[in-house]
């Protein structure tokens, strides 16, 4: 009878462990317009956020999705192309955001670089890529002197004219002025990155949060997405003395938030931005160059629904990533600690459509 018993307790245990990992369920898979993921990662241990891609200079087939998993146990994860996981640094206190630089100058040396929030420690976490190895001498303080912290979003400037870097850096609460602050990233002499703060800028409504960042290196503008209101836009290099809002677009559409954003290239100046539409599991769709001969307008192109669960973070590279991805991948956060990877072919083919209509 105790070994009965011992039986139907462990089948309860995990009946209930299944449907702990199905809490979230898709409100698209139902739905046949829903964009299926081409290849969903293996799971992370708590909680997916945001992802970035590395694209590999000797083989881009070979190219990395780099994630964080945000808990008080976080981590950065790698996972190939594939979606199995190839490295997994612990020990980041909430890691949020991820962005990745290409070429930033240490001992000498050209190196790629990951940079992720470290929200619980109020810290920029470092590490080298592919290798995922810390260069930061523990992190870099961020917002200090500020009441409220916590840093949250983070995206990555390359200047193009001196290939400078900088970290523009998101918090959970500000002001409504000077939200964001841009940090230029430089080694510091003995093998290691420093940040040194060279612009406060940023508008916030005060409604939710700022987390989702992304910048434009070859437009030079920065994206982020003040949610519940709309995505505002700014000028990327702080030696333009320019913090005036360039256009605030997105504001119609959207249910619950506006989140993750992602910049696919389809010409030195063309191509789209890709606005995650939280509560509806779906992404909006606006021109990168703007809509009407103006730069600074955004009339949206398309909504298309995905099997990702509510997004957060969301990334797009046009790169050749081999034959099975020749146009390249969007990758968007899933809330079942996965992210799911699309062939962007079959997403181009949603936006084709609807040009078409």
């Amino acid at each position: 009878m105790n070994n009965l018993k011992t039986y139907f307790f462990a089948l309860v245990i995990l009946a209930l462990g299944a449907c702990s990992d199905k809490v979230k369920q898709s409100k698209n898979t139902n739905n046949p317009n829903t964009v299926q993921a081409t290849v969903i990662t293996e799971k992370v241990k708590h909680d997916t956020d945001d992802p970035a891609i590395w694209i590999n200079p000797n083989d881009a087939s070979k190219s990395l999705i780099i994630g964080t998993d945000k808990d008080k146990d976080g981590a950065l994860y790698a996972f190939d192309l594939s979606g199995k996981v190839v490295k997994r640094v612990g020990n980041i206190q909430r890691p949020n955001n991820v962005d990745i630089a290409y070429g930033i100058t240490v001992n000498g040396k050209k190196v790629d670089i990951a940079v992720t929030t470290e929200r619980e420690a109020n810290k920029i976490r470092i590490f080298t890529l592919p290798d995922l190895q810390s260069i930061d001498n523990g992190g870099i303080e961020v917002f200090a002197g500020e009441t409220e912290r916590d840093p949250m979003g983070v995206a990555l400037y390359t200047r193009p004219s001196d290939q400078a870097i900088f970290a523009v850096v998101g918090r959970k609460s500000g002001p409504a002025e000077g939200y964001l602050w841009q940090y230029q990233l430089k080694d510091n002499g003995s093998g290691a990155i420093t940040g040194e703060v060279v612009r406060k800028f940023g508008k916030y409504s005060g409604k939710k949060e700022i987390e989702a960042i992304a910048v434009d290196n070859e437009l030079g503008f920065i994206y982020y997405s003040d949610e519940q209101v709309g995505v505002r836009k700014y000028l990327a290099d702080p030696a333009t003395k320019n913090d005036q809002e360039l256009a605030l677009f997105a504001q119609t559409g959207f249910s619950v938030d506006h989140e993750g954003i992602a910049i696919y290239k389809t010409g030195p100046k063309t191509g789209y931005l890709l606005i995650s539409n939280q509560g509806s599991q779906s992404f909006m769709v606006y021109p990168r160059e703007g809509s009407k001969g103006s730069a600074h307008q955004y009339d949206l192109i398309t909504e298309f629904p995905v099997s990702a669960i509510e997004t957060d973070g969301a990334e797009a590279t046009s790169v050749n990533l081999g034959p099975n991805y020749p146009e390249g991948i969007f990758v968007a956060m899933s809330t079942d600690r996965t992210f799911h990877i699309y062939d962007w072919r079959v997403i181009a083919a949603k936006i084709k459509a609807a040009a078409n209509k």
